[in-house]
């Protein structure tokens, strides 16, 4: 493509720039604080930093603000500041196991080992808009906090609960993926995704996949447009801890413990794997994983993982279709670049249009030349 400097040069870009944080700050009655986005607009912050592919709920709510709420400018900022970031060592595989549950539902079994667990969500009450908001008063909500009273963190610690996946696979009900075998991740940050791509490739895609984006294709998929139409074997939120090899002994599996970061897991339970005649007829089942509690994506990602594994000329079975389409990085990107100059190549396309209108109206070359 060919571009063009913007008329005006730096000093036009540099007054765009103020004119943008005059806009943002004329009219404010009152800071708003990256510490407020944080903890008041945690889903918002959770989805930032999964299409990011970075935890970092500080900068999440930085790139919120100078993005002025724009969810995928923030995701643009996250990620481009992650490139900038050494990579000092590869953690290793966080086992969801042991994860220390706030939530964890199955709409596939009524009775679960440990019981369903609703734990934050508004899932099961009224999408009525609560006017009451706009007068909260932080000493109620303070003390509200304060009278509701989680259980304390030694009990907190005990809230793990087996995968139900995990119960059916003990009893040979559950196939098995090409890739259970051990091998090295695929890592799409050091190495371009290319086609076929690994299912290790593919699950890191979806990882930081644009939630609408995934959702539509999901959908599309759900509504006859695939052949994958699950139920939720279990979802469950919650921390899990991030451990990284020791540097002196790569053996030691305990490793050094550096924290826990909150995910959403879903495993998804479809149609069966093999025919209906065989004796090892199994479920197949669709795996989600994502940063934050982000629950639609981390089931969209399942649909789509199962989506992928099967053929078929649907479009949520194209993986080069889904896999390119869904980073939001990618997409916002190329969509928003036509905000910039196209002079050359639309002067191109003009030229050649005069010149076919000429001709077609009988016109000489040298008539046409004086008219271009």
């Amino acid at each position: 493509m060919g571009y063009v400097a913007v008329t005006g040069g730096q000093e036009a870009i540099e007054q765009a720039d103020k004119l943008s944080k005059y806009y943002r700050t004329s009219e404010i009655t009152s800071l708003l604080d990256p510490q407020m986005i944080e903890k008041q607009m945690r889903l918002l912050i959770d989805r930032i930093m999964g299409e990011g592919g970075m935890y970092a709920p500080e900068y999440a709510a930085i790139a919120l603000k100078q993005a002025e709420g724009d969810p995928l400018e923030a995701t643009f900022l996250l990620r481009a500041y992650r490139s900038t970031l050494p990579r000092h060592f590869y953690s290793h595989a966080v086992d969801t196991s042991s994860m220390r549950v706030i939530r964890r539902i199955s709409a596939s079994f009524k009775d679960i080992p440990g019981g369903q667990m609703l734990g934050p969500t508004n899932d099961y009450t009224h999408r009525l808009l609560q006017f009451s908001l706009r007068h909260e008063n932080e000493e109620a909500l303070q003390q509200f906090a304060a009278d509701y009273g989680l259980v304390d963190e030694e009990e907190q610690e005990q809230i793990t609960f087996p995968k139900i996946v995990d119960l059916l696979r003990e009893q040979g009900l559950v196939a098995s993926t090409k890739e259970d075998e051990e091998v090295v991740p695929y890592d799409i940050t050091r190495q371009k995704l290319t086609f076929p791509a690994s299912r290790s490739a593919r699950l890191q895609t979806l990882a930081r996949g644009e939630t609408g984006a995934m959702t539509s294709l999901a959908y599309s998929s759900m509504r006859g447009f695939g052949v994958i139409h699950p139920t939720v074997g279990e979802l469950r939120v919650g921390y899990t801890e991030v451990t990284i090899p020791y540097p002196f002994d790569e053996n030691d599996e305990d490793g050094i413990y550096l924290g826990e970061v909150m995910m959403t897991e879903v495993e998804s339970i479809n149609s069966f794997a093999g025919n209906e005649d065989d004796d090892d007829l199994q479920f197949a089942i669709g795996y989600g994983l994502t940063l934050g509690q982000n629950e639609v994506k981390g089931i969209a990602m399942s649909i789509l993982d199962r989506s992928l594994e099967t053929s078929g000329e649907q479009v949520s079975q194209d993986e080069e279709y889904v896999l390119t389409h869904i980073d939001s990085v990618e997409s916002y990107g190329f969509v928003s670049h036509l905000k910039l100059p196209h002079y050359i190549t639309f002067q191109s396309k003009l030229d050649r249009i005069r010149q076919a209108q000429q001709k077609q109206s009988g016109k000489g070359a040298e008539e046409y030349a004086e008219t271009t």
